[in-house]
């Protein structure tokens, strides 16, 4: 492999790895994240609106 392609896929795993870890971090320190949760109903056209 040539220095330049070396550096290319370094770069690449670099960013791919911080980005991965800087959501891991932001997902388990935000404070009452649980209080924003909202559910979600889904209304399919195949259900009649009477039932």
């Amino acid at each position: 492999m040539t220095t330049s392609g070396l550096l290319v896929m370094l770069f690449s795993v670099g960013t791919v790895s911080t980005l991965f870890v800087w959501c891991i971090v932001k997902v388990l320190t935000t404070p009452n994240e649980t209080e924003k949760v909202h559910g979600v109903e889904f209304q399919t056209p195949d259900i009649a609106e009477d039932s």
